[in-house]
């Protein structure tokens, strides 16, 4: 038999069926992919996640976790890409989780386009598309969690620290730690 994954993907073929996870599992499964995310293992968690979701599709906690084990991701030199996070925005219930995990994914992709060398005006761009999603979620942030305002904050602090992403297009400054006489020219 061929299952979908939570993507809507048909499973790629390699002659194994996944086994099923039973619903008692679920909570226990929680608590392991939220540990093998802070191992540091985000591959782990993402799987443990796609089982979680083959049992119970709606599974908010589920479904949050696998956002940040797949942003866990991006810096890496996985193939797991913005797409796969984003598509899974639709599927969160309240109206504030898709706003701040939207930036959450945003910012998370800033973060790994700027250590790979990305054009300065490009993850601003991205670092920006994060703090407005983070505008969004704190308007509609339940009473005593300000946990968007953390994030929005975090992502000025970066903006306002690093010169290649005060720079607009074509006027990128070059690295620090090169001297003016080794920046090649335009």
């Amino acid at each position: 038999m061929t299952t979908k994954d939570p993507y809507g993907n048909l499973e790629k073929g390699t002659g194994f069926e996944l086994k099923r996870l039973s619903p008692e599992a679920v909570p226990r499964a929680l608590e392991r992919a939220d540990r093998y995310r802070l191992l540091n293992e985000p591959r782990e968690a993402e799987s443990i996640c796609l089982d979680i979701l083959g049992a119970d599709p709606g599974n908010q906690k589920a479904l949050t976790t696998l956002v940040l084990a797949l942003t866990d991701q991006f810096a890496r030199d996985s193939g797991v890409d913005i797409a796969r996070a984003r598509a899974l925005l639709p599927r969160l219930l309240e109206e504030h989780c898709r706003a701040y995990y939207g930036g959450v994914i945003c910012e998370r992709w800033a973060k790994a386009r700027l250590r790979k060398g990305e054009s300065g005006h490009v993850v601003r761009a991205w670092f920006e598309e994060a703090m407005s999603s983070y505008e969004k979620a704190e308007d509609l942030e339940p009473a005593g969690s300000e946990d968007a305002i953390l994030r929005w904050n975090a992502c000025a602090r970066i903006l306002m620290r690093d010169d290649r992403l005060r720079a607009g297009p074509g006027e990128e400054t070059p690295p620090e730690d090169l001297e003016d006489d080794e920046v090649p020219s335009r």
